[in-house]
């Protein structure tokens, strides 16, 4: 006959579960899984912030292309808004009424520029030079309140928005 086992080996038999080690087990494993969760939140932030740096940097790219994306064009129409302007110089007065079609086409193709944006460098003569704005194309000997300043424009400058296309070239007295 089978016998029965006592209650001693019964629990021998169970394994002994230590409540305590059970608990530190999860306690580790919650704060390996928190740790977890703060590095991916920190990396979803991280790439959030990224993506909307990205998204503000291209919209003022695009702005910043639409104000000068006729810059080339512009820039070529220059010379010859200069040349119409040389020749409207050179007229003698009595030949000015023969010219007038040409002032008033002249005068159109400026006010178009500066519809798309276009202005003149304010330079005038006796101003002080600055290098980042002008365009020195000779020096020449002045008087000593003369030093500095310039002496003549020779060629306007033009801006395009706040960028300037084009820089006055100038007569700087030394």
């Amino acid at each position: 006959m089978a016998s029965k086992p006592s209650k001693a080996k019964a629990k021998e038999k169970k394994p002994t579960v230590n409540k305590k080690s059970i608990k530190q087990d999860i306690t580790k494993k919650l704060e390996e899984l928190n740790t977890d969760l703060d590095l991916e939140k920190d990396k979803y932030l991280r790439l959030f912030a990224e993506f909307e740096n990205f998204k503000k940097r291209t919209a003022k790219e695009r702005i910043e292309l639409f104000k000068t994306a006729g810059q080339e064009v512009i820039s070529a129409i220059l010379p010859i808004l200069d040349d119409m302007e040389r020749a409207m110089n050179q007229t003698p007065e009595d030949e000015k009424k023969s010219i007038e079609g040409f002032v008033l086409i002249n005068n159109k193709l400026a006010d178009v520029l500066k519809c798309n944006g276009l202005n003149v460098t304010k330079t005038n003569v006796g101003d002080t030079f600055d290098a980042e704005i002008h365009e020195a194309i000779t020096l020449i000997p002045s008087a000593d309140d003369q030093k500095g300043k310039i002496i003549d424009v020779t060629e306007k400058g033009y801006q395009l928005g706040d960028k300037i296309i084009r820089f006055p070239k100038v007569i700087v007295g030394q």
